[in-house]
């Protein structure tokens, strides 16, 4: 069911995530079948989503190289930009327990 899968983590409630070239993120349940697809979910076009992640609250945060952003797609309610400024093409994204936010920046080579 994958097409081009490039990145992937640990979903909030069990399963996980995978970012794909073709421009979609999959979601799996824990028995490893297809249970849905983000950006169908919450009415999101991506163009090239990168790296995903979950912060410890359980929403999903997916970098998108070629729109330049990173975008929280919480529990519920509709998905929110966090960074749409001063990235170059942000590829791995990671959360703390704390709540930071960090970005793997490829173009300018550094985390942000």
């Amino acid at each position: 069911n994958l097409r081009g899968p490039r990145y992937v983590c640990l979903a909030p409630e069990g399963g996980f995530l995978v970012s794909e070239e073709c421009g979609g993120v999959k979601l799996f349940n824990s028995n490893h079948r297809l249970v849905g697809c983000l950006g169908t979910r919450y009415g999101h076009q991506f163009g090239s989503p990168a790296g995903v992640c979950a912060d410890v609250e359980g929403n999903i945060i997916v970098a998108d190289e070629q729109h330049r952003t990173v975008h929280l797609f919480p529990k519920s309610g509709s998905p929110i930009c966090l960074v749409s400024k001063g990235l170059q093409k942000p590829a791995g994204v990671a959360c703390s327990n704390s709540g930071l936010l960090l970005v793997a920046d490829t173009r300018d080579n550094c985390v942000k």
